[in-house]
């Protein structure tokens, strides 16, 4: 069922399990194959941009998306969602609230960072509130293959949701708590005190052999994320 994704721009990472990298703003997006269910975990930034994963998804596995977990409400892992009829939505606990009450910020957010006008209300118009809510962790079985989704924020949001996929490796999908290809971003939604506390729940959750997903860069070790955590620690001043 692996066959083709590189051709797609999708990096393999087990059996079934892979991301990619979406341009501009350099978003990753997972993916999860099971023998009765497939995960995508975020949909990226547009309607297009989702439309173009759900075309990607089914010529790679010749399946629908049936779930989708979202990592956190901000506009490029979530503006997608609305292509991938009939999918699941999950989300962490209170997401829904945000992405209901913020429409308009999130519109503005996306056109600040430069998605269309034309775009980003198109996409803010039709956008998907998660239709399962995690408070800590929930099991989805794929058929063959199970995922854990973990509440393991706050940290870089109120709303952060993490996915476990067992294996060798096993495979954790990080959504924007960690990042590889620049600074961890803080915006006025991130709850510093308390993200070094979500990375230590990440650890956790995936071990010292796991394959380690960020939302944004390359692929990374539990020693990254140990770092990454520590220099959170020091930047917020956080024991």
């Amino acid at each position: 069922m692996d066959i083709g994704w590189e051709e797609f721009g999708w990096e393999r990472l087990a059996d079934g399990v892979g991301r990619r990298r979406l341009p501009v703003w350099d978003a990753t997006v997972g993916l999860v194959v099971g023998e009765e269910g497939v995960l995508l975990y975020d949909t990226g930034s547009t309607l297009r941009e989702g439309a173009e994963l759900r075309s990607q998804i089914q010529a790679m596995t010749g399946r629908r998306v049936t779930h989708i977990a979202l990592s956190h409400p901000h506009f490029d892992h979530v503006l997608g969602s609305a292509v991938f009829s009939g999918a699941r939505v999950y989300g962490a606990v209170g997401v829904d609230g945000v992405l209901r009450a913020d429409r308009e910020g999130l519109r503005l957010d996306a056109v600040r960072q430069g998605v269309s006008e034309h775009d980003a209300v198109e996409a803010v118009d039709v956008l998907v509130l998660p239709h399962h809510l995690v408070s800590g962790e929930w099991t989805l079985d794929l058929g063959g293959r199970q995922v854990l989704l973990a509440n393991v924020g706050p940290g870089h949001t109120g709303h952060d949701l993490a996915v476990l996929v067992p294996g060798s490796p096993e495979v954790v999908f990080c959504g924007d708590l960690v990042e590889e290809s620049g600074e961890p971003q803080a915006g006025p939604d991130a709850i510093p005190s308390r993200w070094p506390a979500a990375l230590d729940r990440l650890m956790a959750l995936g071990g010292e052999e796991a394959v380690y997903v960020p939302g944004h860069g390359a692929v990374v070790d539990a020693a990254f994320v140990r770092t990454q955590r520590d220099e959170l620690a020091r930047r917020f001043a956080v024991s």
